[in-house]
């Protein structure tokens, strides 16, 4: 039986947006023999780890380290959903794991749908600072257990494609150690992981799936655990077509961890394979949502130019659902980038109170016959 067939998405989370309060309600019904409060956020907000499997194999996964990245708590909420249908998939795979999971490491930007935390620090670049509590509990967890794998679960923005022209869906990357991007035994680890995974997807989703920039980041996570002597894999979800609340995202995010796993449990820190990571094309920062082509301004002298739009997701109060507001990124000769969608302006007018898009604002135009 192959994981996809069993793939179910956890009913109680619909919404691409998490409620921290709706999480921790449903951890506590649903998975209270599991869970083990570590630690409270800036807030006071309860950060929650679960720990599941008898296996020999020590794995750690955390996720919404950034708020506003909820794809990876979905994928292990419905990573376990799927599994209860499929029993024998489960009892062989936390037979072997140990895997310790850190949901919502950041509640406080989960709730307000942003990157930082609530005193504005980027977790994910406050290693060695420490100016968050909530960097340190992850520490801590590390510092407490030898792990032979962690999982750095993210996503990323729509820009990013695998080839100029499809979507990067899923990206990897096996962390460098240093600024020469040494490829140590650690880094092979990680890369077979990845490597099987890719194998795994690659006909499911054909050229949706990339690699990360291996650019050493000093203050990251990521970098440090593997620097530190504890291989970690970053996932990250991205876009799939007219999939804006990353429902197909989700799925192949699930699928992906899945398989992550039982790469571990087969490899058990053995590096064989490693080379097919290499064979997975890198990110290309090449699209905008929106661009329009085209556009005839109401100015006095003629001007024809392209405009660049990107989406801003924003949590409005009131609603269940983060909001999709469309921001002008750039207005001029628009030719190094494509649009997912793309509008032809020739012939069509431009209704603004303004002559000009303002740049970095909420576009306040629109396009008519």
């Amino acid at each position: 039986m192959n994981f996809e067939q069993i793939y179910t998405p956890t009913p109680d989370f619909s919404n691409r947006y998490i409620s921290p309060e709706k999480l921790f309600s449903y951890l506590q019904t649903n998975l209270s023999d599991y869970i083990q409060q570590i630690g409270t956020s800036y807030l006071g907000k309860p950060i929650y780890r679960l720990s599941v499997g008898t296996g020999n194999i020590q794995v750690l996964a955390w996720s919404q380290m950034h708020g506003n990245e909820s794809n990876a708590t979905h994928a292990m909420l419905d990573l376990l959903v799927s599994l209860d249908n499929a029993p024998e998939l489960k009892d062989d795979l936390f037979s072997k794991i140990k895997l310790d999971f850190i949901f919502m490491l950041n509640p406080d930007g989960s709730e307000r749908w942003t990157r930082l935390n609530a005193a504005d620090i980027d977790l994910n670049r406050d290693f060695h600072n420490e100016a968050s509590k909530e960097i340190k509990y992850l520490k801590n967890a590390v510092a407490a257990k030898k792990y032979d794998y962690a999982l750095n679960l993210h996503e990323q923005r729509t820009i990013f494609t695998t080839d100029g022209t499809h979507p990067a869906t899923l990206s990897f990357l096996a962390p460098s150690e240093n600024v020469e991007r040494t490829v140590t035994e650690n880094r092979k680890k990680c890369m077979a992981v990845i490597g099987s995974v890719f194998n795994h997807l690659k006909e499911m989703i054909p050229n949706h799936i990339g690699r990360y920039s291996d650019e050493f980041y000093p203050t990251s996570t990521g970098d440090n655990f593997i620097k530190g002597g504890m291989p970690t894999i970053l996932f990250e979800g991205g876009h799939f077509i007219d999939d804006y609340t990353r429902k197909e995202t989700r799925k192949y995010y699930t699928i992906a961890l899945y398989y992550a796993l039982k790469a571990m449990c087969k490899l058990n820190s053995d590096t064989t394979g490693w080379e097919s990571y290499l064979e997975i094309p890198e990110n290309k920062e090449t699209h905008y949502d929106i661009i329009y082509r085209n556009v005839k301004l109401n100015t006095e002298h003629e001007c024809i130019l392209d405009i660049a739009v990107q989406y801003r997701e924003i949590k409005e109060d009131g609603k269940d659902e983060i909001s999709f507001v469309p921001f002008v990124m750039e207005a001029g000769e628009v030719r190094r980038r494509k649009g997912w969608l793309e509008i032809d302006c020739t012939g069509k007018k431009f209704i603004s109170a303004n002559k000009y898009p303002k740049l970095d604002a909420a576009v306040d135009f629109t396009i008519e016959e």
